[in-house]
């Protein structure tokens, strides 16, 4: 028999343990980064960036295939029954994750130098050297990550990514601080500053922003093997919950070469697909600003009628810069939703890999339904209440600082995206039901050619005056239709499953455009009837008005969902107290 004391979490209510913790992780990560931006400054934060930028490619490639495997594998062999395979499963991987972190943090070690060169800067090799062993730390934590989640217990990975974010905050400040007081003890006693002879302040700081940023990557590293400890420490004292009569009852487990072999070759197109997202990344940024440099410098005085009252004071030199840091204003609230509804796919590898093993195709339907439905019902008002709500947005973050003057640019980027970010947010969910079913090669293709098309609509797009950077919004836009259709096709097809299209797409998207009104309204009301009034430079009554109309539309945006009976019952039953919540609202007539 099954250990009934053994912890496992539903689909949705694992989702909602990563989702708190990545909401956590978000606010920490602000929280981090505007003081360490005041203390490293520009100069020491472009070190810093720089530095991640060889570091995420490195990162992704060592990270993304063997966390999904191992956790797809493991919920396989616990449905079956397998504990052998599982404690087999899990002790290969350790010897798999090792290497993979030995090899990753050896290669940003040696790419450090030549990596340095072609940025033209020295500057970053601190701080390269230091984050170099946080891969090493990553790969043993998805040791336990994978693990655990494959065990369908999200609670430790989702402690061990707050814990890791909490250790990145404090030793990172502390560890820049730490390197800035140094520095400036040196200079004040006329002793040399890491190593060179300075006279003036400014010269001081210049020898300082690099050591400042590398302090600041310790944090990073650091905060790796804070999570790291947690999750060693967690696997020692809790264990797994098999039970020695299930390993007893257990059949012998396949040879270590099998599990070897399956877990390469399932992480192999997983690690492809990162690495064609990852690349693209960088393909597209770099096509949208030589673009945006060819519109400018064949159509200049056409941009600057078209944007007069923007580029006012505005240096024919920096009109292409300014334009892409406008866009860049909307690609940070772009990533917000996309990484909350990441989690539910995350959480549904486990549970639809074990439904699979089981021929179970109920649950399959069930599951696929749910994650469809709840990223959608997630998706959809938020990313409705970001469309309409994106200028008063922009204006409380950047509306008393240099960036004001492109707001006017921003929002009706930040609009685009927030209408049609449902197509980004579903992308990774359906990802990873496809990788849940072993067709990981499908989203590969996708991808690749999502991505393709997305750099030939940059090319084009970009490039016509009157459009410019909205280009890249349409090529994005275009991109993610392309991926979620092949994506769900096959999805469909392989699971051969059929789903209700009204209950997962119709209601949400209806109810969204709902709560967009009612936001929408409410704030134009509030606007007008409200008194203007500031503190510490921010404006009160926007505050004021744009917590109001969130909170109207997230009021109608509930209120429609329950009387279109938008929410399904197996969704509330697989939250905490789902049983008790579903009957309360069965008695009202919300949910069939």
């Amino acid at each position: 028999m099954a250990n009934k004391q053994r912890k496992s979490q539903s689909l949705l209510n694992g989702a909602l343990v990563l989702s708190l913790s990545t909401i956590i992780v978000k606010i920490i990560g602000v929280i981090y980064k505007i003081p360490l931006t005041n203390m490293i400054g520009t100069i020491g934060r472009g070190y810093f960036d720089s530095a991640y930028s060889l570091y995420v490619p490195i990162y992704t490639i060592s990270m993304a295939g063997l966390p999904v495997a191992v956790s797809k594998m493991v919920s396989e062999e616990m449905a079956l029954g397998h504990y052998r395979d599982v404690k087999l499963i899990h002790k290969i991987s350790k010897r798999l994750f090792l290497i993979m972190g030995i090899v990753g943090t050896l290669l940003i070690l040696l790419l450090t130098y030549p990596y340095a060169l072609s940025v033209k800067t020295t500057a970053v090799i601190p701080s390269l050297i230091i984050i170099g062993p946080s891969i090493l730390f990553c790969c043993i934590m998805s040791i336990y990550r994978g693990y655990y989640n494959g065990l369908r217990n999200m609670t430790p990975t989702a402690v061990s990514q707050v814990l890791e974010a909490l250790g990145k905050l404090v030793f990172g400040i502390i560890c820049a601080k730490a390197v800035i007081s140094y520095g400036y003890s040196r200079f004040n006693a006329g002793l040399s500053v890491f190593g060179e002879v300075v006279t003036t302040e400014t010269e001081a700081l210049s020898r300082i922003y690099p050591y400042a940023a590398a302090g600041a990557t310790a944090g990073v590293t650091l905060g790796t093997v804070v999570g790291m400890i947690f999750l060693v420490i967690l696997g020692k004292i809790k264990g797994d919950g098999i039970t020695k009569a299930e390993l007893a009852t257990a059949p012998r487990p396949v040879k270590s070469s099998a599990i070897s072999g399956r877990l390469v070759s399932f992480s192999i197109p997983v690690i492809l697909s990162s690495l064609v997202f990852g690349i693209t990344n960088i393909i597209d940024s770099v096509t949208i600003q030589n673009r945006l440099a060819h519109v400018v410098a064949e159509n200049l005085s056409f941009m600057r009628q078209l944007y007069s009252t923007e580029l006012a004071g505005v240096l024919d030199a920096d009109v292409k810069g300014f334009l892409y840091g406008a866009y860049s204003l909307s690609v940070d609230f772009k990533n917000l939703i996309p990484s909350i509804t990441l989690t539910l796919g995350v959480s549904a590898i486990p549970a639809i890999s074990a439904a699979w093993a089981m021929r179970d195709k109920r649950q399959i339907r069930t599951s696929v339904e749910s994650v469809l439905r709840v990223t959608m019902l997630v998706a959809m008002p938020c990313g409705i209440g970001m469309a309409v709500l994106a200028q008063p947005i922009l204006a409380i973050f950047y509306g008393s600082g240099t960036a004001a003057s492109s707001i006017s640019i921003a929002a009706p980027v930040m609009s685009a995206y927030g209408a049609t970010i449902f197509l980004i947010a579903l992308s990774q969910p359906m990802t990873n039901m496809l990788q849940a079913i072993g067709k990981t090669k499908i989203p590969l293709i996708s991808l690749s050619i999502g991505a393709i098309v997305k750099v030939i609509a940059n090319f084009i797009l970009v490039a016509i005056p009157k459009i410019n950077v909205n280009g890249a919004v349409l090529g994005t836009i275009i991109c993610y239709i392309i991926i979620d259709s092949i994506n769900l096709f096959a999805l469909l097809k392989f699971t051969r499953i059929r789903i209700n299209f009204v209950s997962v797409f119709v209601k949400p998207a209806f109810c969204g455009i709902l709560c967009g009104l009612g936001a929408y309204t409410s704030f134009a009301v509030c606007n007008r009837f409200i008194p203007e009034f500031s503190l510490a430079g921010h404006s009160i009554k926007a505050i004021l008005c744009l917590g109001l109309a969130i909170a109207v539309g997230g009021v109608v945006y509930v209120i429609s969902m329950l009387f279109v009976k938008g929410i399904a019952k197996d969704d509330v039953i697989m939250l905490p107290k789902g049983e008790k919540i579903a009957k309360v609202l069965a008695k009202y007539g919300f949910i069939g």
